[in-house]
């Protein structure tokens, strides 16, 4: 008889134990990334808790705090630490916290771990175990601008060139060209004098209008 009641307690006990345990589970156990990172935890919690909290913790004795939030039915509370850049999401109905970090340095590569917290009713309970995350930030390098190698300068001079003999040939050909044109204009014209001459009369006897004529002067004296 009191062997099944010391198993009756037992498997009491055990349950208990087992109903408000948390399990909690992480990424892979290294990532590499440039700025931006996610972290998803997932845990799985069968008690009666109501109010949690969960924080993202850096190092092996985990002393920094990254973000947490707290929530219930009701609301949200964040807190971020002021030398990281993190927003957390939290998804009850999957039970997955999303820590979101973005602008990450080569100083913050580290391992990271998740932590959930059951904060209400009475026990706390939090899980003491976790695998962690190594989130190793990779190097940006910043190239410095491209200097113009001297084939590319030496291809460049050399276009420049062609083009500028270019121009001044064409524009020594059209100067020629009108110049020549302006000469044979002058070459070629004919002046005539149009003056039409006076009717024909004693004096002008073959008189042919508008024939080029040399205009005769005659000086009279004029005798008082």
């Amino acid at each position: 008889m009191i062997f099944w009641i010391l198993a009756a307690l037992s498997f009491i006990q055990a349950a208990e134990v087992t109903e408000n345990k948390i399990l909690v589970e992480q990424p892979p156990r290294i990532i590499t990334v440039n700025e931006n990172a996610t972290l998803a935890c997932k845990y799985v919690y069968n008690g009666t808790g109501n109010e949690f909290r969960a924080s993202l913790n850096k190092g092996t004795d985990r002393a920094v705090e990254v973000c947490s939030v707290s929530w219930n039915g009701s609301f949200h509370n964040h807190h971020s630490n002021k030398e990281f850049n993190c927003l957390v999401a939290v998804d009850s109905h999957k039970k997955q916290v999303n820590f979101d970090l973005w602008k990450l340095n080569t100083e913050q590569t580290d391992i990271y771990f998740c932590k959930i917290e059951v904060m209400f009713p009475p026990p706390y309970i939090y899980n003491d175990k976790s695998n962690g995350t190594v989130i190793h930030v990779k190097e940006m390098l910043h190239q410095p601008p491209e200097i113009p190698s001297a084939t590319s300068f030496l291809a460049l001079v050399v276009t420049l060139g062609f083009l500028g003999f270019y121009s001044v040939l064409i524009t020594a050909a059209f100067v020629i060209c009108w110049w020549k044109n302006k000469r044979n204009r002058i070459l070629t014209s004919d002046y005539m004098n149009m003056t039409p001459r006076l009717p024909p009369g004693p004096k002008n006897k073959h008189y042919q209008p508008y024939a080029p004529t040399r205009i005769h002067t005659e000086y009279r004296s004029w005798e008082p």
